[in-house]
C-alpha cells in the first residue's frame, strides 16, 4: 500500500515510463483510477448506453497495456481521450455494419418467403420442395449470379464481405444480386407453372 501512496504522486509520464520498463500492472491501475471516469462519460456520449459504456472502458484500459509500449505519449490526458474517442467510433461502426447486414437480410429474404406456403398442411415438405426448386432455378442463372446469390443468402454474407471474396465491385455484386434474384423468381414461377 505504501508503494501505490508513493505512485499516486507521479506524473502520468512517470506512470507509463515505469510501466513500460517493469510492465507492473499497479502503474496501469493508477491510470485507470485517475482517469476511468472520465473516459466511461466520453464512451457514454458516443455508445448511448452505460452497460456497452462500462465494457468499453474495461477494452480500452486491456488495449492501453498494449498501445502505451507502442507509442511515445507526451500528453497522455488528449492521448487518451483520442484513443477513446477512436475505439467508440469503431465499435459504433460495427455496430452499423451488423444492422446493415441484418437489414439486407431480412429485405432480401422476401424472395425465399414468397414460395414457401405457411397455409400448407405439411409445412416441412412445402419447405423441401421449396428448396429443390430453388436448386434447379438456381443452376440456370450464369456464374456471376448464382455465385453471389449463394454468398447472400446461403452463406449470410453482406455486400460488402462478397465484393472482398469474389473481387467484383460494389456495382456489380448489387447488380448480380438483383438480376439474379429477378431470374430466380421467373425461373420459380416457371417451375410451378410446369407443376401445376
Amino acid at each position: 500500500m505504501l508503494y501505490k501512496n508513493e505512485y499516486n504522486s507521479y506524473t502520468d509520464t512517470e506512470l507509463i515510463s515505469n510501466y513500460c520498463q517493469s510492465n507492473d500492472s499497479v502503474f496501469l491501475g493508477i491510470l485507470f483510477k485517475r482517469y476511468s471516469h472520465l473516459v466511461l462519460g466520453l464512451c457514454i456520449k458516443y455508445l448511448k448506453n452505460e452497460d456497452d459504456a462500462k465494457d468499453m472502458v474495461m477494452t480500452i484500459f486491456e488495449k492501453l497495456s498494449f498501445d502505451l509500449k507502442k507509442h511515445k505519449i507526451e500528453f497522455f490526458k488528449s492521448w487518451l481521450y483520442t484513443f477513446s474517442k477512436n475505439s467508440c467510433l469503431m465499435e459504433l461502426r460495427k455496430k452499423q455494419s451488423k444492422l446493415k447486414k441484418e437489414i439486407e437480410l431480412q429485405e432480401n429474404n422476401i424472395l425465399f418467403m414468397d414460395y414457401s406456403d405457411d397455409s400448407h398442411p405439411n409445412k416441412q415438405e412445402e419447405k423441401e420442395n421449396t428448396i429443390l426448386k430453388l436448386e434447379l432455378a438456381l443452376k440456370t442463372l450464369n456464374k456471376e449470379q448464382k455465385k453471389c446469390i449463394e454468398l447472400f443468402y446461403y452463406q449470410n454474407k453482406s455486400y460488402v464481405e462478397i465484393v472482398e471474396i469474389t473481387g467484383y465491385s460494389s456495382n456489380e455484386v448489387k447488380s448480380y444480386i438483383q438480376n439474379g434474384k429477378r431470374n430466380l423468381k421467373m425461373q420459380l414461377e416457371d417451375i410451378n407453372e410446369r407443376k401445376d
